[in-house]
């Protein structure tokens, strides 16, 4: 009985180089990648810290034994996570050690001979055998020429040929379709682009969300945006200083009669001052999937809506609010939820709540309600309240959401002195000395995002070079050709022996097409007609 003895076992290099080569197999590439977007999961899941600090503390003070162990594990900054950066980085390091080795063997490759020729023609998937008599009209056809003429063929046809000499014949090797290989090298060169572009992006970039109303300026400062959201590592000391202020809104409505839709806004665009940081100005417009570029960031129309102008004025006269209070679209017709806090009203803070209704109707026992998107008769209904709005306590708050617990009802519709102003009827006092209400008309909003990405170049290169190499490696046919040429017979039975054969370096349905096309070219070049056999 034979005996057996273990392997050596492996040294710290020798471990180092086999976890070198398990990381950079393709295989090895793709598992990776599925599990950066498994990894990504937990993103749209859990509330982001980056992105709502508030609504992260939230979910952790009404999950009291699972919250804080999700925060260990980094499940409210999944993108800034190590076990998502570790993932990103072993893909990165992966595709790298596949890319480049692979890179190298192709370029050499380019460089060396063509593939040495195979003995057995029958073997491969296309073989081609042609005798060609040496007689009248042929005298000066020997293998040698016939050779000659066969690279001159596959040269015109973009092949690369080495003519070599065997015992007893002459032959070409020739090979074409490297660009097949560099199409696949260029698609994961891409796909690294494209992952440096999105990690820039993520680092280095931001978004914020900004309403604003006709006439109102938003200037690219943090206290002017509704809600930010920076990168991870990005500064907001970075923001470019400028300035848009929106001059119109122009809404377009469906107006055909019998249109389920009649009504509604079918289109809408704004007009835009544009004042860069250098103090210059230009107008451009803003429209739904058509963004303003300006000072590095992408300025987008996610929506409109209708700001009715409200002033607040104490009983003494003194103006404790005015200007235009955004409302929410709560209800078909653009009928519009209202909220107003007015911590500076006297003697008390104030709070509002209500609807605006573009195109206001009134009935007899029914609550108001708008019959079009329109402003055909702009209405305004709301309730007062009195008390301690809560805003002193650097709480954050909701602005859209007023909280009724402490205060209490002047004007409501259950006392049946619910505030109701339209065209003909503006103004509206508030009981026990709070002040009046006053609706000075309405001006359109648009819902803005406001989006910077330093990576965004660098990903469209990567995506144009990720499918011009799809492109290439689909359509481009990596082929070897081998011709051969002796002369047998002797006398009048002299004959020129050609030989050829074709291979494709994987699926390749039109090989047999470019056997024949060679042999169309064979016939032309030398002048014959003859058998093929």
């Amino acid at each position: 009985m034979a005996e057996t003895q273990d392997a050596a076992a492996l040294g710290p290099l020798e471990m180092l180089r086999w976890a070198w080569t398990q990381l950079t197999k393709m295989n090895t590439a793709l598992f990776l990648l599925l599990m950066l977007a498994v990894a990504a999961v937990p993103g749209s899941v859990f509330p982001q810290r980056i992105q709502d600090p508030a609504k992260v503390n939230d979910y952790i003070k009404a999950h009291e034994t699972w919250g804080p162990i999700a925060d260990k594990l980094q499940l409210f900054d999944v993108f800034s996570s190590v076990w998502f950066a570790s993932i990103y980085i072993l893909l990165f390091i992966s595709l790298i050690g596949c890319v480049i080795p692979r890179a190298l063997k192709h370029f050499r490759s380019m460089r060396s001979a063509p593939a040495r020729t195979p003995k057995n023609f029958n073997r491969l998937p296309q073989h081609r055998t042609l005798m060609i008599p040496l007689g009248e009209g042929t005298e000066g056809l020997t293998a040698q020429q016939a050779i000659e003429d066969a690279a001159a063929i596959l040269r015109k046809r973009r092949y690369r040929v080495e003519i070599r000499q065997e015992a007893d014949a002459v032959n070409v090797a020739a090979e074409r379709g490297y660009l097949r290989e560099l199409g696949n090298i260029l698609f994961h060169l891409a796909m690294m682009g494209v992952l440096v572009a999105v990690a820039v992006g993520s680092l280095f970039g931001y978004s914020g969300q900004k309403i604003v109303a006709e006439d109102e300026t938003f200037v690219n400062s943090l206290m002017s945006y509704d809600s930010f959201s920076p990168g991870t590592n990005y500064n907001p000391d970075w923001l470019v200083p400028y300035a848009a202020t929106m001059d119109t809104m122009t809404v377009e409505y469906d107006r055909q009669k019998g249109s389920p839709t009649y009504g509604d806004d079918i289109d809408y665009s704004a007009e835009f001052t544009l004042t860069d940081s250098k103090g210059e100005s230009r107008q451009q417009t803003l429209k739904v999937n058509e963004p303003i570029y300006f000072e590095g960031t992408s300025i987008y129309l996610l929506g409109n809506g209708y700001a009715p102008v409200i002033k607040i004025s104490n009983d003494d006269g003194t103006v404790a609010f005015e200007g235009p209070v955004v409302g929410l679209p709560a209800g078909k017709s653009y009928l519009s939820s209202v909220v107003l806090k007015v911590p500076d009203a006297s003697p008390d803070q104030l709070g509002f709540v209500g609807m605006f209704l573009p195109t206001g109707e009134r009935t007899t026992g029914a609550a108001p309600t708008s019959i079009d998107s329109d402003l055909y008769n702009p209405m305004l209904v709301l309730q007062s309240y009195t008390g301690d709005l809560g805003l002193d306590k650097g709480a954050p708050q909701n602005v859209y959401v007023l909280d009724l617990e402490s205060l209490t009802g002047l004007n409501t519709m259950a006392q049946g002195n619910g505030i109701v102003l339209d065209a003909s009827n503006t103004k509206a006092t508030m009981p026990d000395g709070h002040g009046t209400v006053e609706f000075l008309g309405v001006k359109r909003y648009a819902g803005l995002e406001i989006r910077s990405d330093p990576g965004r170049p660098l990903a469209l290169a990567s995506f144009i070079l990720l499918f011009a190499g799809l492109i290439i490696s689909l359509f481009v046919a990596r082929r070897r050709v081998w011709v051969r040429a002796r002369e047998t017979g002797e006398g009048a039975e002299r004959a020129l022996t050609v030989e050829y054969a074709l291979l494709a370096r994987g699926e390749d349905p039109r090989l047999s097409l470019e056997a024949d096309k060679l042999t169309d070219l064979l016939a032309e070049r030398w002048g014959l007609e003859f058998d093929e056999a």
